[in-house]
């Protein structure tokens, strides 16, 4: 089973195959979402501070019936977020509104403040933030630092000032959408790719060529793009709050899908 698969980071901390996104869930069904998925199997959840949905997310892994030590629950830096006091202040924020003693993964979500995205020059800033993340792994706040979005001058930028080393970098990669050069680069400097989006916000499910695809190999469209970015070696976030379209993955086998 996907659930029970996991990759390991280039700190030794494993993480699992898969995770449910949770960007778009209000915080009043965060909870509900969480423990539906768990039931389900899944086992890593990713929010962010601009999510507004931390306090759920929270909630539904306190809730849920399984231990915490076996889940992996990510949140991520706010974009606006440029300076070291900040950003630790804001470490701590998410660590209070989460009610949890530590948080398995924090990112940095942009290099940029979302107003300014791929505009603007931010790097000082960028490294003050990282600063800030690595304070926090090495006090046992954080068990895994990363970034998000991060295209390659903005990792070589916290690559050259930097103690530790990110460990992962979260992108938008789907079947419409694969920047194979900053996944080769990232991966390169030892992160693993999480890939954002991966049924394209839905837009592939109206693609004609990817249904015939699916059909071919008898699986949903949803659990073929998803496939497609597990055989790249990334680890995709799907998102629904409807317990009808999380997908058991019974089909993701490299038998059924070659």
């Amino acid at each position: 089973m996907i659930f029970e698969e996991t990759y390991m980071l280039s700190n030794g901390v494993k993480i699992p195959k898969l995770g449910l996104g949770t960007w778009f869930i209000e915080d009043a069904n965060a909870a509900k979402a969480v423990c539906d998925t768990v039931k389900i199997g899944y086992r890593h959840f990713d929010s962010a501070q601009a999510y507004g949905n931390e306090h759920g997310v929270g909630e539904g892994i306190r809730s849920c019936g399984v231990p915490r030590k076996e889940l992996f629950v990510t949140t991520k830096l706010a974009a606006e977020i440029k300076n070291y006091r900040e950003a630790a202040e804001a470490i701590d924020g998410s660590l209070k509104t989460m009610g949890m003693d530590y948080i398995d993964m924090m990112l940095i979500h942009s290099p940029q403040p979302w107003k300014e995205y791929r505009n603007g020059d931010y790097a000082e800033g960028n490294q003050e933030a990282w600063r800030a993340l690595e304070d926090a792994y090495k006090a046992g706040k954080l068990r895994v630092i990363g970034v998000s979005n991060y295209e390659k001058k903005d990792i070589d930028n916290i690559l050259s000032g930097c103690s530790i080393a990110p460990m992962v970098n979260q992108l938008l990669v789907h079947v419409s959408n694969t920047p194979f050069v900053l996944m080769e680069y990232s991966e390169s400097k030892g992160m693993l790719v999480e890939a954002y989006s991966p049924i394209a916000h839905g837009e592939v499910l109206n693609n004609g060529t990817i249904v015939a695809i699916a059909k071919r190999y008898g699986v949903s469209v949803p659990q073929l793009c998803i496939r497609y970015d597990l055989q790249l070696g990334t680890l995709p976030l799907p998102k629904t709050v409807n317990p009808e379209h999380m997908p058991r993955y019974r089909a993701f086998t490299r038998t059924n899908m070659g």
